[in-house]
């Protein structure tokens, strides 16, 4: 449990460390506004002068609240860590670092600090954390509404980068828009690839023998179903198994070694819960 905890905190740290680069970096400096309460705080302090710091906190306060009393303490807490990890990191990046743009080149600057953004956040989303601010919002949603977690970062934050054209002009806004968009379908393409396991159905003729492979050497439970082949009238065995796809690769192999006619179909799951994978409490 120590150890889960450990690495829950470390893949947090990693993800607001990326989703800070990609703000600092790369949005900050060529004036991107897209979405999210780092971009309401840069737009506040443009139109009353309040310290983007002191706005920002603010709003988090609020916001914690409302989860706290819809998704319990355990999200509270580690939202908590991210939102505000993630305030301190900006303010070590600012105070110690050099103030640099990877590039001045708007378009690139958008379409990088998306994808290095986007995969921080989903590293957070994946730890079932938030790094705060409007992503609070978009996780309630897809609790309680199940939408996709990206849909629901994309439309929270179409209101704030609309608000970009008003204060920065319709080229930031736009390029705003276009990092909004990106990000909210990178965040969904980068929790799938987090959480993506193979459905192999087989039917086979071998069925104890492969029964031993998945249970022995793949360590994966399977379920087992007696079939009859329709044209041929024969019997065989129909085994239906949840692997990662690492240990899809290995099944794969031994099933060719042991029988090479198996009928075998794959399909992608992106969620699995149960014993070796998510547990269904949890959600």
């Amino acid at each position: 449990m120590k150890n889960n905890k450990i690495k829950e905190y470390a893949l947090m740290t990693l993800g607001i460390l990326l989703l800070a680069i990609g703000l600092q970096y790369f949005f900050f400096p060529n004036n991107i506004v897209a979405g999210g309460l780092s971009g309401l705080s840069l737009l506040i302090n443009k139109l009353t002068g309040l310290s983007p710091g002191i706005a920002m906190l603010s709003c988090n306060v609020l916001l914690f609240i409302f989860a706290f009393m819809l998704m319990g303490g355990n999200f509270g807490a580690k939202s908590i860590y991210s939102a505000f990890g993630l305030s301190i990191i900006l303010w070590a990046m600012e105070k110690f670092l050099p103030k640099f743009s990877f590039t001045n080149n708007l378009i690139l600057a958008t379409i990088f600090g998306a994808i290095i953004a986007a995969l921080g956040i989903a590293i957070v989303f994946n730890q079932d954390s938030s790094t705060g601010g409007t992503t609070i919002i978009a996780k309630i949603i897809n609790k309680y509404f199940h939408i996709d977690i990206g849909k629901c970062q994309l439309f929270t934050d179409f209101v704030v980068t609309i608000l970009a054209f008003k204060v920065f002009g319709i080229e930031q806004g736009l390029l705003g828009l276009l990092g909004v968009f990106l990000m909210g379908i990178l965040i969904d393409k980068f929790i799938d690839g987090f959480t993506l396991c193979k459905q192999v159905i087989i039917i086979t003729s071998k069925g104890e023998e492969i029964e031993k492979i998945i249970i022995n050497e793949i360590s994966r439970g399977c379920t087992a179903l007696e079939g009859r082949g329709v044209y041929s009238k024969e019997k065989n065995s129909v085994l239906f198994v949840v692997v990662s796809r690492k240990e899809f690769l290995e099944l794969k192999k031994k099933l060719k070694s042991v029988d090479p006619d198996a009928f075998i179909t794959v399909t992608d799951s992106k969620e699995v819960f149960g014993k070796g994978f998510a547990d269904l409490l949890e959600i």
